[in-house]
């Protein structure tokens, strides 16, 4: 699954306002499979930006360098 880095933040939000622009003239032009589409891409880009915005959240960890085992 691809995980958005939280920088990314920002351009999610400008793809959500487009596609919303988009939605809008949609809807004025009854594009019915149009709004559809969108709709569901809405919904995938606001599943991402929760994924993102919680990782945000989440400290680094360090797991160091590996090792081979000593017999």
């Amino acid at each position: 699954m691809l995980q958005i880095n939280p920088k990314m933040l920002p351009r999610l939000a400008e793809l959500q306002k487009d596609l919303l622009l988009r939605r809008k003239k949609a809807e004025e032009e009854q594009w019915l499979g149009e709004i559809d589409g969108i709709d569901l891409t809405l919904t995938f880009l606001r599943t991402k930006q929760a994924e993102a915005s919680r990782l945000t959240g989440r400290p680094v960890v360090d797991l160091g360098l590996p090792r081979p085992r000593s017999q």
